[in-house]
């Protein structure tokens, strides 16, 4: 039995993320997408991601957290980690929400009484 390292294990997942990511990227064909991305992921992964992508559009659109969680039945964690990664410089969310035709509705801190 071959063992692989952390660092091996990480150099495939970011060869391999990069190389899907430049194929996603020449496609041009949404519904061969589609085709590939159900072919790749189990039924439950489809679920998940999808799900996620939901989330982040419905912060993106200023639904409070506990009311996504309840509607996506989803924890309060993944929609915090989406909420903090949709909050950061450069968000890739962001970007890729934006491209996707939506906006992104900033909410401003809430005061504390």
């Amino acid at each position: 039995m071959v063992t692989v390292s952390n660092e091996q294990e990480s150099d495939l997942v970011h060869d391999n993320i990069g190389e899907m990511s430049r194929v996603l990227a020449a496609a041009a064909d949404p519904e061969l997408i589609e085709d590939f991305l159900y072919s790749l992921f189990t039924q439950a992964e489809a679920d998940e991601i999808a799900k996620r992508w939901a989330l982040v559009k419905r912060i993106a659109e200023g639904i409070p957290q506990r009311a996504i969680a309840e509607e996506l039945r989803l924890s309060l964690c993944k929609i915090t980690r989406g909420s903090r990664e949709l909050k950061k410089d450069g968000s890739a969310f962001k970007r890729m929400l934006e491209i996707a035709g939506y906006e992104v509705v900033e909410k401003k801190p809430r005061k504390h009484s």
